[in-house]
């Protein structure tokens, strides 16, 4: 069962804007899988990578130590 909330956005906010914004919070919080944020946002999983770029939000969340580690591999 999901959860629906009803808003209403200031005029310069679009719909799309504002499923974004959630859906990337939510991933970036780690509330929602990279999936389910792109479901929510209705981009597609690749789209959603790139728009997370652009709003400096990371796309993968390595520990700096796990990092190094894949880097020495």
């Amino acid at each position: 069962m999901s959860n629906q909330l009803t808003l209403e956005l200031p005029l310069d906010i679009t719909t799309q804007e504002a499923r974004f914004l959630l859906a990337a919070k939510l991933y970036e919080v780690g509330r929602l899988s990279m999936g389910q944020a792109a479901e929510l946002s209705e981009y597609s999983k690749p789209t959603f990578m790139e728009l997370l770029g652009k709003a400096n939000i990371p796309v993968f969340d390595y520990p700096p130590e796990d990092l190094e580690g894949e880097m020495a591999l």
